[in-house]
């Protein structure tokens, strides 16, 4: 099958589909009706080295709606400084009224003045008071980008030099402060300059890095905090700095769970993490700051067995989509969930693992447009691991994705100061970053060439460059997103060449191509997909089974095929051809028995966090959609008991919790010889996966509850506290509602119900006051109706 799709993909645009947004959330104003902007969306762009900001309609995370920039705000002494004034309305550039995207327009004529060519010249079309005219604006004239772009780019260089001096002139001032992430990222934008002369400016926050403490928050500073830190003692040489580095890096390592993952604070005592659980931002970066220390001098075995067992965890993305939020399945909607990608690209880059720097600095490559756009609170770290990421495939993957959207998004953030803002995501509001400075990122990008830090490439990179076609294949592949809506890119290509985009390098790719299959009936479709599962790229066979899955009924012909997949060596083709069987559903019962031992194996040395098994018990098990969600009618109890016994092991709370299904399909007598393990998972937390963990336990004390088994009235009573506190409160009433099925037999863990009433009252950490007071509360006003209990109904005992 030919692989090279070259002469497929220049079939569509990088702006397609987008204009298949949803209906409006926000009107768009016409200001030259004298329409307002809305008093509920308050985020302004700026507009380049112009020295104005504009606010323009954004809507489903795109400006592609919006034909005006009002003007917001023009600093004094800027090139739009008696021009431009806030009220006017830009409605073009160029001569030319705004025709798909301002801001895309803005970015790309500010790109074009700033060259020879454009001899600094920068023509909008303004509206004031009902008056429409041509005005220029006088912009620097910096030349233009190369092909290669920063590489070998003078305007990159010079951008870098005025930009680097004007930061280090701000971070000589007695005013400079900043959070710990954007300074350490300002402080590493100088220091990858190479330049000598910004030395003292760099230690002097080296030492502020050095001494720097905190609890709040910990893991987001202190792994930019330690990757700074780590970078000046190796391009300075100066030591001074390395206890200050031992000490957050050895927090950090003592810090992590005991899976090797962190979250938005160190983990607990227990070796679990508090809170949402894992967070793989804070994680990765975390991770690169103590290879960097390790590199620098902290040989500690505490921070080589942390190194380990986050890289642990991160492998197993390698070829399944992007680094997701947390412990969940691969993030599928685009190839970059806010940067994740890019730090593992520079990751295991630094590791020296070939296949996992190349692939994640292939998916930072085709990550642009709106894909890196957005981000979860905002996009600040998509745009610091971009070019980072997509520098490891070379400089023809760096010139093809800044000719895709670097150079004009770039030249769009540079201010006439030379400093650079935070544009954020096109969305009404500001997203959790507005205010930062985004300096430090811009002058790591434009800092490449130098490669004077190992973030900018000092240690020569473990892949090889891209050529200059495929790295512009790479960049192409990631065309077509428009926000999480259906993705219609591919929709008039023909059948044989989505087959052939099936068997994509990017699982992206092959995600959206089967989508279009589906929506295009797919009927006639599934003989020639089914025909890939005998391919010999293991990329093709993946994407049969996703497009199969994503034909769910229609593909039954294939379940013959897909249970011999089951048998596959690869670990990933296994889960996909079980998700495709359990799309399939009521055909594909007949492999059940082949899942239940494959969900009964556990981990194993190829799958050591049974990840394999998360997603069988998935498939099978999970109440809405799995294939034994909603009955076990004609199951093997000794298969199922066997896959329940080791998947309630399982150290993944939400792999656990979808076992809670088979307590509403079998009675208690089949429940019997399991009642065992029931009770063991009320007791065990597990230890990743922690946003889920209460489902298991609160599904098994409700089947206490309902059979009177005496083992549960203590173990609700307890649990009102042991159960994490997010999203307690909500589980308050359900909870004393169990307890108090027991009738009078309750009134027994009056005692224990009292100490948890003196522990919210008095002892629990790290809630809103006010919601443990309301606890408390209800666990009184339960107390006195449980008092009041008479009925006794029969206990029954566990046989433990």
């Amino acid at each position: 099958m030919i692989r090279n799709i070259t002469r497929f993909l220049p079939l569509i645009p990088a702006l397609t589909g987008l204009l298949n947004a949803a209906p409006k959330s926000l009107p768009n104003p016409d200001f030259t009706k004298g329409e307002s902007i809305p008093s509920d969306a308050k985020h302004d762009w700026n507009l380049g080295a112009t020295g104005a900001c504009g606010w323009m309609y954004c809507d489903k995370m795109l400006t592609s709606d919006a034909r005006q920039i009002a003007i917001t705000q023009v600093d004094k002494g800027s090139p739009a400084d008696g021009v431009l004034t806030a009220g006017d309305v830009i409605l073009g550039v160029g001569g030319k009224p705004f025709s798909f995207d301002p801001r895309t327009e803005m970015g790309k004529a500010l790109t074009i003045a700033e060259s020879e060519a454009g001899k600094g010249i920068l023509n909008l079309t303004r509206w004031r008071d009902g008056k429409t005219d041509e005005v220029t604006l006088k912009m620097p004239v910096l030349g233009s980008y190369s092909a290669t772009a920063p590489y070998e780019c003078a305007k990159s260089k010079l951008i870098l030099d005025q930009s680097s001096d004007a930061l280090a002139k701000r971070m000589s001032g007695p005013d400079y402060e900043g959070n710990p992430i954007t300074r350490s990222l300002n402080a590493l934008g100088l220091l990858a300059t190479g330049d000598k002369k910004y030395h003292p400016i760099v230690k002097k926050e080296a030492k502020w890095a050095a001494d720097y403490s905190v609890e709040s928050m910990a893991t987001w500073y202190y792994g930019y905090v330690t990757v700074f830190l780590a970078e000046y003692i190796m391009a300075t040489g100066d030591k001074s700095v390395l206890p200050g580095l031992r000490r957050i890096a050895m927090e950090a390592a003592k810090g992590q769970s005991v899976v090797g993952s962190w979250g938005h604070r160190y983990a607990n005592p227990d070796g679990r993490l508090p809170g949402y659980g894992m967070m793989n931002s804070p994680g990765e970066v975390l991770t690169i700051g103590l290879v960097l220390a390790r590199e620098a001098g902290v040989n500690d075995p505490e921070v080589a067995t942390a190194i380990e067992r986050s890289a642990k965890l991160l492998r197993f993305f390698i070829g399944k989509g992007a680094v997701p939020y947390g412990d969940h399945s691969p993030f599928m909607q685009s190839h970059e969930d806010n940067g994740k990608c890019g730090m593992a690209a520079v990751l295991f880059d630094q590791l020296g693992e070939e296949k996992g720097s190349r692939y994640f600095a292939k998916m930072s490559a085709a990550s642009h447009g709106s894909e890196r756009d957005q981000g979860h609170t905002g996009n600040f770290f998509n745009m610091t691991w971009a070019m980072p990421g997509v520098s490891r495939c070379g400089p023809h993957a760096t010139g093809a994705w800044m000719e895709e959207f670097g150079s004009w998004y770039f030249d769009l953030a540079r201010r006439w100061d030379a400093s650079f803002s935070h544009l954020g995501p096109p969305q009404a509001g500001d997203d959790s970053y507005a205010k930062w400075d985004a300096t430090g990122i811009y002058l790591i990008a434009y800092a490449m060439p130098n490669k004077a830090i190992r973030l900018t490439g000092k240690k020569p990179s473990t892949i090889p460059p891209l050529d200059e076609e495929a790295a512009r294949q790479v960049v192409r592949d990631g065309r077509g997103f428009a926000g999480y809506g259906t993705y219609t890119a591919y929709d008039d290509l023909p059948p044989d060449t989505l087959l052939e985009l099936l068997g994509s390098w990017s699982p992206i790719v092959r995600a959206r191509v089967s989508g279009t299959l589906a929506r295009g009936g797919g009927d006639k479709m599934i003989e020639p997909v089914l025909k890939l599962l005998d391919d010999p790229s293991i990329e093709a066979r993946l994407g049969a089974c996703e497009a199969l899955a994503a034909f769910k009924q229609k593909a039954a012909p294939a379940v013959p095929k897909l249970r011999e997949t089951l048998k596959s060596d690869d670990l990933w083709l296994r889960v996909k051809a079980a998700e495709a069987l359990n799309a399939i559903g009521e055909p594909a019962k007949v492999a059940v028995p082949e899942m239940l031992r494959m969900a009964a194996k556990g981990p194993s040395k190829e799958d050591p966090r049974g990840m394999e098994q998360r997603y069988l018990v998935k498939f099978l098990f999970n109440p809405k959609g799995g294939l034994l969600g909603k009955s076990l009618d004609g199951v093997d109890r000794k298969l199922l008991f066997e896959a329940v016994r080791s998947g309630m092991r399982n150290e993944d709370g939400h792999a656990r919790g979808v076992f809670s299904s088979i307590y509403a399909n079998l009675s208690l007598t089949e429940l019997r010889p399991i009642l065992p393990v029931i009770h063991q998972a009320i007791l065990d937390k597990s230890p990743s996966g922690e946003m889920f963990d209460g489902q298991i336990q609160m599904a098994g004390l409700d089947l206490f509850s309902r059979h009177y088994i005496s083992e549960g009235i203590e173990l609700t009573a307890d649990y009102l506290y042991l159960q994490k506190p997010h999203g307690s409160d909500g589980r308050m009433k359900p909870l004393l509602e169990m307890l108090k099925r027991y009738g009078a037999h309750a009134r027994r863990a009056i005692p224990r119900l009292e100490k948890v009433i003196h522990y919210f009252e008095k002892e629990e950490k790290d809630f809103p006051r006010v919601l443990s007071l309301q606890k408390a509360e209800k666990v009184r006003e339960a107390i006195n109706e449980i008092r009041k209990l008479t009925e006794k109904p029969e206990l029954r005992e566990l046989d433990l």
